[in-house]
């Protein structure tokens, strides 16, 4: 008889269409706010098409929404900036994808934070596998239509953010981050990236105080502060 899908694989699956799904509902507030900021819907559109960083795409608008298209260059900039940390995701998830160029091409438009994640929940590299492809691809095509459905509806909705969709897709996110918060050094990390990018996000562009809370994690992985007190065993009573 033929052995069926693993324990594993069948949670990365479900993982990866539960964060596609609270992160595509988002979309519906960026195709909004991409109307409301000036654009017209087809280039809002392209932006989920060809961009496909949320973070990127709301800091490209948010800045076109405060400066017209003058401000152009610098929205790109900002864009960019948020856009280094996928650089990062890459090279992690390069032997998770596996594969030749073309696998990896192809692999490149859906590694972001939210396939990332999943990918790296998982506990076997063929569920990693599974996590990654399912929720990338996922997002993707949920992304692009809210993005359509949000641009199409426009004033209709009123102003987005007041659906707390924004707040779908970081409690599901907080969902993968949670249980691999065991150790003192992972939590250490993640309280001091988040108050290093919470202080420094209305000082700086866009893109910046991400980068510089990531630096908190090369640190302290660099020096394994914490690290090895959690991975010291605990004696036996034997």
């Amino acid at each position: 008889m033929g052995r069926g899908p693993d324990p594993e694989h069948r949670r990365a699956v479900r993982q990866g269409l539960a964060v596609a799904l609270a992160t595509s509902a988002y979309g519906i507030s960026f195709g909004a706010l991409g109307v409301a900021s000036g654009l017209d819907i087809w280039q809002t559109c392209v932006l989920s098409l060809l961009m496909f960083t949320g973070g990127s795409q709301f800091a490209f608008v948010g800045v076109i929404a405060s400066g017209g298209l003058a401000a152009a260059p610098a929205a790109i900039a900002s864009a960019a900036l948020l856009g280094v940390r996928n650089v990062a995701y890459g090279m992690r998830m390069s032997p998770v994808v596996g594969g030749g160029f073309r696998r990896k091409a192809a692999a490149a438009m859906f590694t972001i934070d939210e396939s990332t994640a999943v990918a790296l929940a998982q506990p076997t590299p063929r569920s990693r596998a599974w996590g990654f492809w399912v929720t990338g691809i996922g997002i993707y095509v949920g992304w692009n239509l809210s993005t359509l459905l949000g641009a199409l509806l426009g004033d209709v909705l009123g102003d987005p953010r007041a659906y707390g969709l924004d707040a779908a897709a970081a409690a599901a996110f907080l969902a993968l981050l949670w249980p691999r918060l065991r150790g003192r050094q992972a939590i250490a990390v993640g309280v001091a990236a988040a108050v290093v990018a919470t202080v420094l996000t209305p000082a700086l562009m866009p893109g910046l105080p991400v980068l510089i809370a990531a630096l908190v994690a090369i640190v302290v992985g660099w020096f394994n502060w914490l690290g090895r007190r959690d991975a010291v065993p605990e004696r036996g009573a034997g």
